[in-house]
């Protein structure tokens, strides 16, 4: 099904569970970050709009952090939450990485004691009495994981957290995390052209009984089947400039596999944005695919792709479109690739 309103489908919305001791969450989750930060101007009636959408849509997974936007996001997702009932909807909130009042990051602090500063105040700024699923977004280099984990389920028993998961680590600080507390979900990039966990860390979130949410099903726009090579991205938006995948040595590469992937879609009667999003889904009913939606339009196309069935042979198709390893350029600048889980 392509295209149609949000009513009809307010109930075909399928749900999953983030692994052995997570929520039940809807089957496709709703990525809060380009509301606030990274993509360029936004508009916070239509940002708003579109969160009600989601949440009449049946998604009921919402992904922020408390860094998106200094705060922003956060209270943005207050306001468009007011009134909804808290039991219909999980927040997912990832905390630990340092800003500056510039745009550029400032390394990370998962320490104990900042575990519970940055908590209070995300749950002030979000207006609830608890996350459902806390996370740091990086590896402290500095903090054993244990220690960062250990505060985090201190936080737990307390009531303030329900859950508790991680964001783009090594198959290695998974385990060493997971034998603190039980480990809901790891977070980390996964799409058709970011395909790396697929060789030692989706196996062992796999034998753990951990979740995934992937994100980046899109590829920040690039596989969206929007994007277009000389895009005058504008201002605070800088994929073109910064991200290595969008630069202008390697773009027309990476669109010649969108246009590939393109007519698998028309083959099967799909956007290639529902495509490359129905794909992540028919890797595994542990996996939950979180789109970056910001606007109804936007998320009004991702929705039916949680309600495509991928045959064997599209599968197929999709991999001669886009084999892994096809695409070019790393999926974040070389300073950033180090605090990453899994490469490309």
């Amino acid at each position: 099904m392509v295209g149609g309103d949000f009513g009809k489908r307010e109930n075909l919305m399928q749900t999953r569970i983030l692994g052995k001791t997570g929520p039940a969450v809807s089957a496709l989750g709703l990525g809060a970050m380009g509301m606030s930060d990274a993509y360029g101007p936004t508009d916070r009636a239509e940002s708003i709009a579109t969160v009600h959408a989601a949440l009449d849509a049946g998604v009921t997974l919402i992904d922020t952090g408390d860094f998106y936007g200094m705060g922003h996001n956060e209270l943005l997702l207050a306001e468009a939450l007011r009134g909804r009932d808290r039991d219909g909807y999980r927040l997912s909130v990832k905390f630990g990485m340092m800003r500056g009042p510039g745009p550029g990051m400032g390394g990370h602090d998962a320490r104990p004691e900042a575990v519970k500063n940055f908590l209070a105040y995300s749950l002030t700024r979000l207006g609830v009495d608890h996350i459902d699923i806390y996370r740091p977004a990086r590896l402290d280099p500095a903090v054993p994981i244990e220690e960062t984990v250990g505060a985090i389920k201190e936080m737990v028993d307390a009531g303030h957290v329900r859950h508790i998961g991680l964001s783009e680590v090594d198959a290695e600080t998974v385990r060493r995390a997971h034998a603190v507390h039980p480990i809901a979900d790891l977070q980390i990039e996964y799409g058709l052209i970011s395909r790396a966990v697929e060789e030692d860390i989706l196996p062992t979130l796999r034998e753990l009984g951990i979740g995934m949410t992937a994100y980046g099903v899109l590829s920040r726009g690039l596989i969206s089947g929007h994007w277009t090579a000389g895009r005058n991205t504008g201002p605070g938006d800088g994929r073109s400039l910064m991200m290595p995948r969008f630069s202008s040595q390697n773009v027309e590469h990476n669109l010649a596999l969108v246009d590939a992937l393109r007519r698998v879609a028309e083959a099967k009667g799909c956007t290639v944005a529902q495509l490359a999003i129905a794909w992540v889904a028919a890797q595994g009913a542990d996996i939950v695919p979180l789109v970056g939606a910001r606007t109804r339009e936007r998320l009004d196309e991702a929705l039916p792709a949680i309600g495509l069935d991928l045959t064997a042979d599209d599968l197929a198709e999709i991999e001669k479109a886009v084999p892994p390893g096809s695409a070019r350029g790393d999926r974040y600048p070389s300073a950033f690739m180090a605090d990453l889980g899994a490469g490309n």
